[in-house]
């Protein structure tokens, strides 16, 4: 139940639209595996992240902009893309059959969430690095889509492995197999 709450109220993740997604893309590659269903999702994600981490940080180019407004930029743009990353991480869970209710997907959700911040400060190196400012806009969208590349490739990674059954589990408890 906290769980639920902290995802909902903090992040304002849906898990009806998680389900909702993946049902699509399912419907729409009836033949595919899990694994390149979840590539469809990832690819797709991919560019939004490109696009919308180059768009999020125009306020950081713009000198009369005081820092208020840099500062919402930023928080804007990192929100929004933890955000994505995050449902991303949710969709290709539920694709390989895991519980996306399970506490188990929360430190998964943290690791995201580091992530996401690394990316989110990606323009803060071209400043630190004294480049063309300009210069923070593909960078962002490419550290931003690079982003979603390895929390895609990791999620995959982590999610193919097979589950054991809770079925499984019971019968080998009653022979005397311990897990």
């Amino acid at each position: 139940m906290i769980t639920d709450e902290f995802l909902y109220f903090f992040l304002r993740l849906r898990k009806g639209e998680v389900r909702r997604v993946v049902q699509r893309v399912k419907s729409l590659y009836p033949d595919d595996t899990p694994e390149q269903l979840a590539q469809h999702l990832i690819n797709t994600q991919s560019v939004l992240s490109f696009v919308g981490g180059a768009i999020l940080h125009l306020p950081q180019l713009i000198p009369v902009a005081g820092n208020v407004w840099k500062l919402a930029g930023f928080a804007g743009g990192a929100s929004i893309m933890t955000r994505m990353h995050l449902y991303l991480i949710l969709e290709i869970a539920l694709l390989f059959d895991h519980d996306i209710e399970d506490k188990a997907r929360i430190p998964e959700l943290i690791g995201v969430i580091a992530a996401s911040g690394v990316s989110a400060a990606s323009p803060y190196l071209v400043s630190r690095l004294q480049w063309n400012p300009l210069a923070a806009i593909p960078i962002s969208g490419v550290t931003a889509s690079l982003v979603t590349q390895i929390v895609g490739a990791e999620a995959i990674r982590l999610y193919k492995k097979k589950k054991v059954s809770p079925k499984l589990v019971a019968k080998a408890k009653t022979v005397g197999i311990s897990q």
